[in-house]
């Protein structure tokens, strides 16, 4: 299942870069540049994040972690 959730969310981060994209070139005020800059680096987070679970490099979300611990003491 967390295996899942990553998927998804790495998808969700494709989906809105995709839409995203066509718009960061007509940036011309600086503003409009370092909202661009920052959403993108926002991406970049997001994205390392999901992946480094994914590898499993790194702990899952909490809240997967508890579901998991839910399915160990169920059965």
């Amino acid at each position: 299942m967390r295996r899942q959730y990553t998927i998804l969310r790495l998808l969700l981060a494709a989906f809105l870069l995709y839409f995203a994209w066509p718009y960061i070139p007509e940036a011309t005020q600086s503003l409009e540049k370092l909202f661009w800059g920052v959403w993108l680096a926002f991406l970049v987070v997001v994205i390392g994040g999901n992946l480094a679970t994914l590898l499993q490099l790194s702990l899952p979300p909490v809240m997967e972690q508890q579901e998991e611990s839910k399915r160990r003491m169920r059965g």
